[in-house]
């Protein structure tokens, strides 16, 4: 069975990096919160097809959980997210403590403005913060050429392509397409929580969502789309429906109620039990 080298500290990630970069190889990074599936190691795959290492990271950042979010309830399981990132060709795990990455005395976070506004933002005050400090960090341990993350977290990925260009690092930034179950519901760590009736409600967000996109390609307004869209996750059984909207695709700008005249995105957030689901689809 393959094995894959863990470091725990800073200074022995950028030893090993160091140590290809004299060699002249290309490095990519592919941040993670651990509880690996198919859709983080599709990430890694696409991360070896731009470089000759890859480095995982496995952190579950405690600051981009808001006080009564699931840091504590989590899933963990640093032995077996070794054993998928081996299997998948990984080069390397990066796995700090919360005393590495932030030591006693650490008083930075990095805001971002606009992109962060709306959506998750609105729903989870702080979240952004947490996650444009923890990746600016983890870009800055590791110095990577290429750094991948999912498109499921499309805000997210907005938000960090805006830091590295806000701050000049020097790293590509890429999204990876978002890995669907057979039923189309986006691959999550937080899917382990489902209850099999949960399940069944989950997987109808990405419906709505299709339809949603179905509807604006054919000329329909936002306006009527979003509320179409929200119908359908209230009949399915969502508990609460953080948002179902359209945005520019670029910005993540409100387009205006009428019909979309430019590159956009359906995103969803909504609560089946216990357990918040996110997924978007392109316009």
């Amino acid at each position: 069975m393959p094995q894959i080298a863990i470091v725990r500290t800073v200074a022995d990630l950028r030893a090993q990096v160091a140590a290809w970069r004299s060699t002249g190889e290309r490095v990519a990074l592919v941040p993670t919160m651990g509880a690996l599936h198919e859709g983080h190691l599709s990430l890694i795959a696409l991360a070896k097809t731009k470089a000759d290492r890859v480095v995982a990271s496995v952190f579950v950042n405690p600051t981009q959980f808001g006080p009564n979010e699931d840091f504590d309830a989590y899933p963990r399981g640093e032995a077996r997210d070794a054993e998928l990132l081996a299997g998948a060709g990984c080069d390397l795990l990066f796995a700090p403590t919360v005393a590495e990455m932030y030591p006693q005395g650490f008083s930075t976070t990095v805001n971002v403005t606009g992109v962060t506004e709306p959506l998750d933002g609105a729903a989870r005050p702080g979240h952004f913060a947490g996650v444009a400090t923890v990746v600016s960090k983890l870009l800055l341990q590791c110095g990577p050429d290429v750094a991948i993350f999912g498109e499921k977290d499309f805000q997210q990925l907005q938000v960090i392509k805006r830091v590295v260009r806000d701050l000049d690092i020097p790293v590509e930034i890429v999204g990876a397409p978002t890995s669907r179950l057979e039923d189309g519901l986006a691959r999550s760590s937080r899917n382990a929580y489902l209850s099999d009736a949960e399940r069944e409600v989950a997987g109808r967000m990405n419906v709505a969502l299709a339809d949603a996109v179905r509807r604006l390609q054919a000329g329909e307004t936002v306006e009527r789309v979003e509320a179409t869209g929200l119908a359908a996750l209230e009949r399915a059984g969502f508990q609460r429906i953080d948002y179902f909207e359209v945005r520019n695709a670029d910005d993540l700008s409100h387009p205006g109620p009428g019909p979309l005249t430019v590159p956009g995105r359906v995103l969803a957030a909504a609560v089946v039990g216990k357990t918040r689901l996110i997924d978007n689809m392109a316009v």
